[in-house]
């Protein structure tokens, strides 16, 4: 199992924790940010339709989630999960968006 898988699995407990256990949801926001920009400067994104994805991803994810409040009973934890896990995939997102930023303005070193 590589670093990133390990990120990933930590980041999808995180987004469940955070949901029924109300002592790591006061905090599982700054969580999934710093485990999604850890991902994301970890292991960069080199294409720009892979970036282009994982931002629609991260936009659209919160948004499709939102139907999920119509499911009796797990519904609401359904959505907050997903939504969690948009806060992961934006902070990936973030770093990608750094990283191209910076391999635009010093040249990349291919």
């Amino acid at each position: 199992m590589n670093a990133n898988q390990i990120i990933t699995i930590l980041g999808i407990l995180v987004a469940i924790l955070a949901v029924f256990v109300e002592q790591v949801g006061a905090h599982a926001g700054l969580a999934l940010v710093v485990l999604g920009l850890i991902s994301g400067f970890m292991n960069p994104i080199a294409d720009m339709a892979g970036r282009m994805a994982y931002t629609v991803a991260a936009v659209a994810m919160p948004t499709v989630a939102n139907s999920m409040d119509a499911i009796p009973a797990v519904g609401a934890p359904l959505n907050a999960i997903i939504d969690n896990i948009a806060v992961m995939l934006a902070g990936m997102v973030v770093a990608n968006f750094l990283l191209a930023v910076k391999d635009s303005a010093m040249g990349s070193n291919d």
